[in-house]
């Protein structure tokens, strides 16, 4: 047990990874020319997001963060669940505008911050628990951030997508249309897990 769990590409054109979306299965081509971390917006399905938060054990002082927050649906339900601090960035302004009145809409201001900007960017340095959909590409450049950043002990949650070279302590896989997977990684454990 650990920390109260069972232990358990990028081209010059192109990102190429498998997207699980509400309604199928898609590949996405997405071009490099804006940036090379771009990153689609998918938004969480609802039985993933029943699903994060069954598998969390979320303490009364956590703070979560969203990495790319789209709506705010998933900072919105956890703050709600569990009526903690939850904090989303996202870098696309119209997804921050809907994200916002969203937040305002579920009532869930006092508890929810959500951010314009870039998370590689912007300080998380007091997230307990950090989620992201992103892809695989994308969670292996943010490995260094999340290492330096982070306190031992902090969880990180991704769906569908592996932070490359780190052990997950968990792995919940469940079927929304097509196998899905959320990975559970603590800073100071899963990314010492390998020497890399």
């Amino acid at each position: 047990m650990v920390y109260g769990y069972p232990i358990r590409r990028i081209g010059r054109g192109v990102v190429e990874d498998s997207l699980c979306s509400e309604r199928s299965l898609q590949v996405v081509y997405l071009p490099l020319v804006l940036s090379p971390i771009s990153v689609p917006w998918v938004p969480t399905s609802r039985r993933a997001l029943e699903e994060l938060c069954n598998f969390i054990t979320f303490r009364s002082t956590d703070v979560f963060y969203d990495l790319g927050c789209g709506d705010g649906r998933v900072v919105i339900e956890v703050a709600k669940r569990f009526g903690i601090k939850a904090v989303g960035i996202e870098v696309r302004p119209d997804l921050v505008e809907l994200a916002k009145i969203n937040v305002v809409r579920e009532g869930v201001s006092d508890k929810v911050e959500i951010i314009h900007g870039d998370f590689f960017r912007i300080p998380i340095h007091n997230a307990t628990v950090v989620y992201a959909y992103l892809l695989t590409s994308v969670n292996r450049l943010l490995k260094p951030k999340l290492s330096s950043e982070l306190k031992p002990g902090t969880r990180v949650v991704t769906l569908d997508f592996e932070i490359p070279g780190w052990k997950p302590i968990a792995i919940r896989r469940f079927h929304d249309r097509t196998e899905r997977r959320l990975y559970l990684y603590i800073i100071g454990v899963s990314d010492r897990a390998y020497v890399v």
